[in-house]
């Protein structure tokens, strides 16, 4: 079992930047892949990006160039890092990793940009 608690939410104007953490606990040694979605309102939940345990990353078109996702194995932490944020990335922004067996998802954390 592998417990996620996700942090580094909050409004931020339209250029903004904000850094999101995701810390896992518990059989925290057999994860493999770690990743962000986000969900706004009335959208279906997508992938922001996510990263291998080796550091391979993958983005959404929508976030390439301003998010950037990284990970301390040693702290069994993921983080997004978001630049240049705009009206459009608000949403509930959700941690996921991946076992080998099982996939585990964060409480979730809102991200409002807006003036």
């Amino acid at each position: 079992q592998v417990h996620l608690v996700e942090s580094g939410g909050g409004l931020v104007q339209p250029g903004g930047s904000l850094r999101l953490s995701c810390a896992a606990s518990g059989s925290s040694n057999r994860i493999n892949d770690m990743g962000w979605y986000r969900q706004a309102p009335g959208k279906h939940r997508e992938l922001v990006a996510d990263i291998t345990r080796v550091g391979s990353t993958n983005y959404a078109d929508s976030v390439k160039g301003r998010f950037t996702i990284s990970r301390d194995n040693a702290k069994n932490t993921v983080y997004l890092q978001m630049n240049s944020l705009k009206p459009e990335d608000t949403a509930v922004y959700y941690c996921k990793v991946k076992t080998l067996h099982s996939d585990y998802w964060g409480q979730g954390t809102q991200v409002t940009v807006s003036s």
